[in-house]
């Protein structure tokens, strides 16, 4: 490849069953980003669904699409708001009771916005970090409770960001929260590994879709991609495969880990 060539992605690798028989619980799940890429991925790797979103009309459509692909009795989804502790409870109820087993949690919801730290407002703030972090640790709390409860282990995977650890300009309350989720994964991390259970979280730099595209500028957007080794975004699902291994039994003994999945320079 000459200099200046960027490569394109690789083709998706096929499902080799790595969840066959388990079910999980995948929030922010509808649409093309990085949670819709997830239930696709554990799909093809035998899993069973149950999706969560705040969207109801695209979490509609996105169950029923699954479902004709998969099978219905691989997809179920109910709305659902992170901030919400009620709705939280009922989409693990819904796992529960549809197939009365509870192996992974995928924590993908999460609220961001751009706005420089004097300009920023306390509601602003509150947003972010009551979706983002907040909306983590009640998830994380509900699973940890049922699987404690079950003595059958399990396995938690949060979704934070690079920005946990690199500054960026206008993301003061998102990095804040980021930083947030990949300190309640170490912490969850030792609470839970008495009862078998871990909790892992990856940390993407970029990964472009349709609704990233929507809330972030062209400009930004080609500054973030520039900063790639790689030269590109990641794609959703490059994402969706770490989440899948640290989900996995290939990532037997990690606990407490933050992956960054990443091509960016230092």
């Amino acid at each position: 490849m000459g200099a200046g060539v960027v490569a394109g992605p690789p083709p998706c690798p096929a499902g080799h069953e790595l969840l066959a028989g388990r079910t999980a619980v995948i929030t922010a799940a509808a649409g093309t980003g990085i949670g819709g890429a997830t239930a696709r991925r554990f799909l093809e790797e035998g899993a069973r669904v149950v999706l969560g979103d705040s969207h109801a009309r695209r979490l509609r459509v996105c169950v029923a699409a699954l479902s004709d692909e998969f099978g219905s009795r691989q997809v179920a989804g109910l709305p659902c708001d992170v901030t919400d502790e009620t709705q939280v409870g009922a989409l693990f109820d819904l796992a529960e009771e549809r197939h009365g087993t509870l192996d992974v949690i995928v924590n993908n919801a999460g609220l961001g916005g751009t706005a420089e730290l004097t300009e920023m407002t306390d509601e602003q703030w509150d947003a972010v970090v009551d979706t983002t972090l907040k909306g983590t640790f009640r998830c994380t709390r509900a699973a940890l409770r049922r699987l404690r409860a079950s003595g059958t282990g399990g396995v938690v995977v949060n979704n934070a960001s690079v920005l946990g650890w690199r500054a960026q300009r206008g993301q003061a309350h998102y990095a804040a929260a980021k930083a947030g989720v990949m300190a309640l994964t170490r912490c969850a991390a030792v609470e839970a590994a008495e009862h078998g259970v871990r909790v892992n979280a990856v940390a993407p730099s970029l990964a472009v879709h349709p609704h990233l595209a929507k809330v972030t500028t062209p400009e930004l957007l080609a500054e973030l991609t520039a900063r790639e080794a790689s030269g590109r975004s990641a794609e959703p699902w490059e994402i969706a495969n770490v989440i899948v291994f640290l989900a996995s039994g290939y990532s037997s003994y990690m606990t407490g880990e933050t992956l960054s999945v990443s091509s960016q320079r230092a």
